[in-house]
């Protein structure tokens, strides 16, 4: 070894372990040998002060064998990194440079907040950095306020900022500024010890490797040659259950790489087990540290430890189901956890493990659900992420087919709910394809099995979550079946099951879950009741959650942002956290398109009925939205071709009050967001066949006044419609008394061909005076004064808002018949707003005897 060598070896930095290459030919001409020397003294690390020295990496004998290239540790690699960046802001501070200063030292605090969350100590460098850089900043401000020529403005904001970061950090590290200033030395001592008995504990707590810190002890000027974990340990089924304990013990007190060490550590393990518990033991061990590897709220599992996790889940399902006398439960009497226990050794014959598989499956599915809200949905990524469900969705019913087996109530309640979460919101094909997967396997439930029909699958899990002793299960499960009956088109089924079950009137005690599913399933329902042809339904059930003008809010499919109100950084986590994936929302577009166009239908014919009667007749509106909409759209003084589809909604609402129901038929059917739902082309003929009708209303409530008769047959022939159709419309309106007329069926004979034309439509003409327009709105205003005066009574009294039967009230009265007439009035009962978004439900069947009112949406 030359003497620069010599000179050098000491100043090389100590390492535990160290990797020996083989032997060189010591034949080399002495230009190779210079070569060598000059490359291996580039690479050698400098020693930094502070780190513990173990062992030498040089040889006296180096002669015989050739110098081994450094190998630098995670911490050593941040050190390095560190004092690099502290030359730069060195070289900064002397051409005064405060933007370059400003930018390395937010590098510098980010190095260190990466060292503090792996729970490492604060290197000296950096207290010693904050010092400097804290004289630096004060006298440079001193010399900033003297200096008449002032530096730049850039620079100047910088110092500025500068003078700001520096305060917090050194305010951060308060203890550990004080005690270096009080004793620099003692401080670096005190360092060197805390990062020498770290080094130990990381090695004791990985198998083996304590050995190797040991040997490496003994003689630290001799090399030793190790594998590329450490030195080469030999797992045997003796030392099992050891070495579970000392990697239990470690858990929760190490960084990222200490974890992936322990699961490599796990797998080995698992590949030695001999027996069933020390499998059983292994899996739940390991599978706990997978979901331990990342724990962050907003992050989630990498895919391939996910995947591993659930493949890992499943063996240990199938263990347990091979394995009748084992199981494993949460809470069970302690054992020694170092014994191989046997079934017969135990009273039952039955080894309790302490474990959940459960919550496994529920982690399984939080974290696939937590990927899906990171991943772009416009991307190929979430396809290929999506297409995980089917193996998850089979893994929740191999947990199923275990818990029913085994008998476990409330864990079976868990996993059946998880499994209806995943099969309630989407089409029978998707479904089919999920169940198609689950049969394949050769664990399956015996209860639920596929017998082709979604229907019956979801009837069967509802029924049995019915049945649970927790009333949220009931409640989720009871929402759940609602919007399946809804999502099939059966109105009047899900309307009854919710009618029935009075969640309106305690969702908005229940969790925010709980209450965006409650949304979510009022807005399906009116999505039925729209493609069912129920437009008055349909508009009273979608008019709460739409007015609140919140609908990505309240339905989770985005964060609302408040106008003079910003979120903090914790709100906007929980929101973005219960953020539902992009596969399962609601178009929102094509909730607002169906709530105008339910609207236009409605509204259109109550305006034309108004005619020149007084404004306060005209304050009566079945949609203030749309109203509203509708006035902002008559301000306009030019209107161009439409481009939305609200500007599509409008314009058709003008060409119905002007009477071209053909010209407002093509605009609704133009609109493409129908394309989204499902039978489009039977909703498009609906509409058509609704507008046709509420343009006979429109015509006969705007013209009525100019004509004494009308033909039956004209009418039929102006809308396209049948002669009957006509009939039926013009007979209702008598029978409302919404036409001050009568219906003469004989009729005339026709012009043309001289056959009766169906009849006609006498106007009488009557029109209320002045007088009676007055009697008839103080007539409005005292019932309303007196509804008003009911709910004061029944709140003073104590009656609450949703009466059924007979029931006394808290002072022993009784008012079930002004409920049930309130009820049949179909009142609106508010009631007080909890401190979440409660709802009250939402309006349906308007008309027909069954209407609920009260507020939909959910503050969450």
């Amino acid at each position: 070894m030359s003497s620069d060598d010599e000179e050098a070896a000491p100043a090389q930095l100590a390492m535990s372990r160290f990797l020996r290459t083989a032997g060189s030919d010591s034949s080399s001409d002495d230009s190779d040998e210079s070569n060598e020397s000059d490359d291996e003294s580039d690479a050698r690390p400098q020693r930094h002060r502070g780190l513990p020295r173990m062992s030498d990496a040089s040889d006296e004998d180096g002669d015989d064998e050739p110098r081994v290239a450094r190998i630098l540790s995670a911490q050593e690699k941040r050190l390095v990194e560190m004092e690099a960046t502290g030359k730069v802001i060195d070289n900064a501070l002397k051409i005064n440079d405060w933007v370059a200063i400003s930018a390395e030292f937010d590098k510098l605090v980010r190095l260190v907040q990466r060292q503090h969350n792996i729970s490492e100590p604060i290197p000296p460098f950096y207290v010693k950095t904050l010092v400097s850089l804290e004289s630096s900043v004060t006298s440079s401000m001193a010399r900033e306020k003297e200096a008449k020529k002032k530096m730049n403005a850039t620079n100047a904001k910088a110092l500025n900022s500068m003078k700001q970061k520096v305060r917090k950090s050194i305010k951060e590290y308060e203890d550990d500024v004080k005690r270096y200033q009080a004793d620099p030395e003692s401080f670096e001592r005190d360092y060197t010890a805390q990062v020498s008995h770290d080094a130990v504990s990381t090695a004791a707590a990985v198998p083996g490797a304590a050995s190797a810190l040991q040997d490496g002890g003994e003689d630290a000027d001799d090399f030793q040659t190790v594998g590329k974990g450490g030195k080469s340990v030999a797992y045997t089924s003796e030392s099992i259950l050891k070495n579970l304990q000392a990697i239990n013990e470690a858990r929760g007190k190490k960084a990222c790489y200490a974890i992936s060490e322990q699961i490599k550590t796990l797998e080995k393990l698992l590949e030695v087990a001999a027996t069933t518990y020390q499998r059983i033991r292994v899996l739940l061990a390991l599978i706990s540290s997978r979901f331990d590897y990342n724990s962050s709220v907003i992050t989630y599992m990498p895919i391939d430890l996910w995947l591993a996790a659930q493949r890992e889940v499943d063996q240990l399902v199938g263990l347990l189901m091979v394995s009748p006398q084992y199981s494993v439960k949460e809470t069970t009497n302690d054992y020694d956890e170092l014994a191989e226990r046997l079934p017969e050794a135990e009273p039952k014959g039955i080894v309790m493990i302490r474990g959940s598989v459960i919550s496994f499956v529920d982690r399984l599915d939080d974290e696939f659900t937590k990927s899906l809200q990171n991943i772009d949905p416009h991307g190929t990524e979430y396809v290929e992420r999506l297409k995980d469900e089917k193996v998850l969705y089979c893994t929740i019913c191999r947990a199923e087919a275990l818990y029913e087996n085994r008998q476990q109530m409330d864990a079976l309640s868990r996993v059946l709910m998880r499994r209806l979460e995943h099969v309630y919101s989407k089409p029978d094909v998707v479904v089919q394809v999920l169940e198609a997967a689950a049969e394949a396997d050769t664990i399956r439930p015996s209860a639920m099995q596929w017998t082709g029909s979604t229907s019956v699958l979801v009837l069967a899990l509802c029924v049995f979550l019915y049945k649970s002793n927790t009333s949220l299960l009931r409640t989720r499960a009871m929402l759940m079946h609602i919007y399946h009956h809804a999502l099939h088109n059966e109105f009047y089924t899900a309307r009854d099951m919710l009618l029935m079950s009075h969640l309106q009137e305690t969702i908005h005690s229940a969790d925010v879950a709980t209450q965006i599913l409650y949304n979510r399933t009022v807005v399906q329902l009116g999505l039925c009741a729209f493609r069912s042809g129920l437009i008055k339904e349909a508009q009273g059930t979608l008019q709460e959650i739409v007015s609140t003008q919140r609908v990505k809010e309240l339905l989770a499919q985005g964060v609302h942002q408040q106008r003079f109100q910003s979120l903090t950084v914790e709100q906007e986590k929980t929101e973005k956290a219960r953020q539902l994936p992009f596969h399962m929302h609601i178009n929102t577009e094509l909730i607002e398109a169906a709530f105008l166009v339910s609207s236009m239908l409605l509204e259109i014919p109550l305006l034309a009925s108004f005619g020149n009667e007084s404004d306060e007749v005209k304050r009566k509106a079945i949609s203030k939205p749309f109203r509203r909409l509708l006035d902002f759209a008559d301000r306009q003084v030019f209107t161009g071709p439409p481009e939305s589809t609200r500007d599509h909604i409008m314009q058709a609402s003008k060409a119905l009050q002007e009477g071209e129901w053909g010209r407002c038929r093509d605009l609704i059917k133009s609109i493409k967001i129908w394309s989204l739902m499902p039978g489009s082309d039977a909703l498009k003929d609906m509409l058509s066949r609704r507008i046709q009708e509420q343009g006979l209303r429109t015509y006969l409530f705007t013209y009525a006044p100019h004509y004494n008769a009308l033909s039956l047959g004209l009418l039929a022939r102006t809308f396209d419609l049948s002669l009957r159709e006509v009939t039926s419309i013009v007979s209702k309106m008598l029978w409302n008394e919404e036409l001050g007329a009568s219906l003469d069926q004989s009729g005339p004979p026709d012009s043309n061909s001289g056959k009766t034309s169906g009849g006609i439509v006498v106007f009488h003409g009557i029109e209320l005076s002045r007088t009676q327009q007055l009697a008839q709105t103080l007539s409005d205003k005292l019932s309303m004064m007196v509804d008003h005066n009911e709910k004061a009574l029944d709140a003073k009294l104590g009656i609450a808002s949703g009466w059924h039967g007979d029931r006394p009230d808290a002072k022993g009265d009784k008012r079930p018949e002004q409920a049930q007439e309130r009820r049949g009035r179909g009142e609106r009962t508010r009631g007080t707003r909890g401190g979440t978004r409660g709802g009250r439900g939402a309006r349906f069947a308007q008309g027909l005897g069954n209407q609920m009112s009260g507020r939909s949406t959910v503050k969450v």
